[in-house]
């Protein structure tokens, strides 16, 4: 339940210090809402609130540790400052170590608790702003209607938020990159992104240590760090332990196209090093795993294309888009960029529809004309079907060995279509 209007949750069984509480925020100008059933308190709080929680630690219905614990699991982040008696203080140190912000022992101090609330008010609303807008450029980043990619976009948004290692794996061209550089930017500003570039099997465990000692604080993207050798696999994993006992630990991105156990069973990565870097993993499917995405993947870049050359977005039939959604995309979404951008400059017609023909082009004889037609609706097919000319064939509806006859005609090499 999403609620706005009010910025601090005041939980008490008692009314009477309930209206005190609430008397003294309305005095500092904050809005707050006053529970006195502390079971109700959850259905007020969301995950994009921007407010903080003032709770007592006795109550009859609950206790206070436990509806700490119930707030925790809506969002861990929700600052809850609790209200202790004298002698206490052993419950309200256990109760920061439960993700508590303060603890404030009675008889309470006005002025001290209306500092600690606009404090934490301040951190909470500037973490929730921060958050929407993190949300907002990863949607508009990572393109699509899939489960798949909600999936990847909620770990990333998490995984930005944390400075613990992540794996990110999938197949070339599934936007593995793309995830890897969105949780960076996504992260603290200030960070700095260095890269390893020589993650090769002929790199020496001295090479490795000197790139390793000019790296700063901030994050480092790996990519194929299975290429390594095994001594500075292990190497590397030693320095990783290093850094994190640091007070500037590096926060390592490492980008696999294969699945990391895969690798382990390959004994291409060392299980060491692996599990040091798998404290968060993200799976990119491959394009043909996610249809729900083609679509909206082929508008988008379209209309990039179409806006760079300075032309209207053409016309996209659901036939197309049909065919475009059964394709098995082996290149994955840079395929798909590729045919949008040859769909935008009308050399891609997968549709069947009539080519475009120039005045002169009109005036050839009737039978280059039939010849050129036929030559590009071959061409189309086997460009949409990677080169498989059984495919093709049974695309254009045609015996496969009458297909091979008309590219033999028209000197087409199935060869050239095949994606690379």
């Amino acid at each position: 339940m999403q609620n706005h209007k009010f910025s601090v949750l005041l939980v008490d069984d008692d009314q009477d210090v309930l209206d005190s509480y609430k008397h003294l925020m309305d005095i500092a100008g904050l809005t707050a809402k006053a529970i006195s059933d502390p079971t109700q308190a959850c259905q007020h709080l969301s995950t994009d609130w921007p407010g903080v929680v003032l709770l007592d630690m006795y109550m009859p219905q609950i206790h206070g540790l436990q509806l700490l614990e119930k707030i925790k699991q809506i969002d861990e982040r929700i600052p809850v400052i609790v209200i202790t008696g004298h002698g206490d203080i052993p419950m309200a140190v256990d109760a920061v170590k439960k993700g508590a912000c303060e603890f404030v022992e009675k008889p309470i101090n006005p002025a001290q608790l209306l500092e600690m609330v606009k404090s934490h008010l301040d951190i909470r609303s500037a973490f929730v702003e921060q958050k929407r807008a993190m949300v907002s450029t990863i949607d508009k980043t990572l393109i699509g209607n899939s489960a798949q990619l909600d999936q990847i976009r909620h770990c990333v948004s998490q995984f930005a938020l944390l400075k613990n290692h992540v794996v990110v794996w999938g197949e070339s061209g599934s936007g593995r990159h793309l995830v890897a550089h969105l949780i960076h930017d996504m992260s603290e500003e200030g960070e700095t992104r260095c890269e390893l570039l020589s993650s090769e099997q002929d790199t020496t465990p001295e090479q490795l240590t000197a790139e390793l000692d000019n790296i700063a604080a901030g994050t480092l993207i790996l990519d194929h760090v299975e290429r390594l050798s095994e001594p500075c696999q292990r190497l590397l994993a030693q320095w990783l332990i290093e850094q994190e006992r640091s007070n500037h630990p590096i926060r390592v991105i490492a980008v696999f196209n294969h699945e990391p156990e895969q690798l382990i069973a390959q004994a291409s990565l060392t299980p060491e090093l692996y599990y040091i870097l798998n404290q968060g993993v993200i799976e990119v499917p491959g394009l043909r795993q996610r249809p729900d995405d083609v679509a909206v993947l082929f508008h988008h870049f379209l209309k990039l294309s179409c806006k760079k050359l300075g032309k209207t977005v053409p016309k996209v039939e659901s036939s197309y888009l049909s065919v475009l959604r059964a394709h098995h995309w082996p290149g994955n979404v840079r395929e798909l960029r590729n045919v949008a951008e040859l769909y935008a400059v009308g050399i891609v017609k997968l549709t069947g529809k009539e080519k475009l023909y120039t005045q002169a082009e009109l005036q050839l004889p009737l039978d280059e004309l039939v010849d050129d037609y036929e030559k590009g609706v071959i061409e189309d097919a086997l460009f949409l079907h990677s080169g498989r000319v059984t495919d093709a064939a049974a695309y254009l509806q045609v015996p496969r060995k009458k297909l091979y006859l008309r590219m033999r005609k028209h000197g087409i090499d199935k060869v050239s279509f095949k994606s690379r």
